[in-house]
């Protein structure tokens, strides 16, 4: 538990609560969005285990101009 305690929390917590605003911000888009580009059930899948960059790699590349 020692190992816990020196984490620096204050530098970490701001990047999780980012990872999961962005999470939650592309499954929103997700379930509205007619069509992507690729699967949807793949973009969930990126955008929850590729961290920060998978919600990224959607806005960027994974969206349809409608």
């Amino acid at each position: 538990m020692e190992e816990l305690s020196q984490i620096p929390w204050g530098l970490i917590a701001p990047l999780l609560v980012l990872q999961f605003v962005l999470a939650i911000v592309v499954i929103i888009d997700i379930n509205r969005i007619h069509e992507t580009r690729g699967p949807k059930w793949a973009w969930i899948l990126v955008s929850l285990f590729v961290n920060t960059l998978g919600p990224v790699a959607y806005f960027l590349f994974g969206r349809k101009s409608q």
